[in-house]
């Protein structure tokens, strides 16, 4: 007797969350996957969840299908963005204040946290809360509690917590500079969200995907020297680069395809600030067999949307023979309309 698999619930809330219009999250890398598993996981839990990850990895995307996937689907999700606000300020936005608790509060406003009860807090780069806030975010986890700012008045709130950071905040704990009881508290289900350069796989969902945002009224592919030039390229921005990437490509392209010359200077050269040439070339041949071939069979679909002639001279274009390029077309199923003979 067949068993069915275990845990078919989370199976099946993989599945739905990997499809490409669920969340924003798009992907089928090994590394994304094994982030979705853990999405799936601690989502209906109540447990704090922290997102570690380089800037422009979707931290915010992945903390929206967290809380897409608990119990408190229905309440608010309300983004906090942690970075660059003065410590009063930030307490009055977070917390909220009393009129009269700092200069130019002429009315009672209520903050971030109120509007978030029931539902789930998203502190974005939690690592650079000031240090006073620190103390007062923890006892909002511990005891459900908060006083507004320029006010004794104890109030009580149920919100869930995901937290982001690009920082490594054992460090900060180190410096000083981040309450190591806090760390404590808000680590309870750490996830790291995936570098680019660590899914190069996905490079044409992604792609895809983001073409369709930047040009909705073109139907733009890249050429093969396109694809391997972003293959090689390390996005030290990730998938936030690789947007602003395809749209300037977009703007520069008068046809259908996109090809090397219209990338970037950096893209087309292959090159990144993060890592030498050795270090992106051995990061590329550590790839996995599986997304290795993905990514040559969008490459090989791309220029075969783009191609207008004969077989023959995509073939020469490809630097391949007429008949692997016909078993590679026939394995693809592509047919003859693929391009003509």
């Amino acid at each position: 007797m067949e068993k069915s698999p275990p845990f078919p619930e989370l199976v099946s809330f993989l599945e739905r969350l990997a499809e490409p219009h669920i969340h924003g999250l798009i992907g089928r890398a090994p590394a994304f996957l094994r982030m979705l598993e853990l999405v799936a996981r601690v989502a209906p839990s109540e447990a704090s969840v922290l997102l570690q990850g380089e800037s422009g990895t979707g931290k915010e995307l992945v903390a929206a299908a967290v809380h897409a996937a608990s119990r408190r689907a229905d309440r608010p999700f309300v983004v906090v963005d942690c970075s660059g606000l003065p410590e009063t300020l930030f307490e009055s936005e977070v917390f909220g204040h009393e009129r009269g608790a700092f200069t130019g509060a002429t009315a009672r406003k209520a903050g971030l946290v109120e509007a978030a009860s029931g539902g789930t807090l998203f502190l974005d780069e939690i690592g650079d809360i000031p240090l006073g806030i620190q103390v007062k975010l923890l006892r909002l986890l511990e005891t459900g509690t908060f006083r507004r700012l320029g006010s004794t008045e104890l109030r009580r709130a149920d919100v869930r917590l995901v937290s982001a950071t690009h920082r490594r905040l054992q460090d900060r704990v180190r410096e000083g500079m981040f309450r190591q009881d806090l760390y404590f508290r808000i680590n309870t289900f750490p996830i790291t969200v995936p570098a680019l350069r660590d899914r190069v796989g996905d490079l044409p969902l992604l792609g895809e995907a983001l073409l369709a945002r930047v040009a909705p009224t073109r139907r733009l592919g890249l050429s093969a020297a396109a694809w391997q030039a972003l293959a090689r390229y390390d996005f030290p921005g990730n998938v936030r680069e690789l947007r602003n990437v395809l749209e300037r490509a977009s703007l520069m392209c008068d046809g259908d395809v996109i090809g090397v010359e219209h990338l970037a200077i950096e893209c087309a050269a292959g090159r990144s600030g993060r890592a030498s040439d050795a270090d992106t070339e051995a990061s590329r041949r550590g790839l996995q067999g599986s997304e290795r071939g993905l990514l040559d069979q969008a490459r090989l679909l791309g220029v075969v949307e783009g191609h207008r002639g004969s077989r023959r001279d995509l073939a020469r274009k490809l630097g391949l023979s007429e008949r692997t390029l016909y078993r590679r077309l026939r394995s693809l199923g592509v047919g003859k309309s693929g391009c003509e003979h």
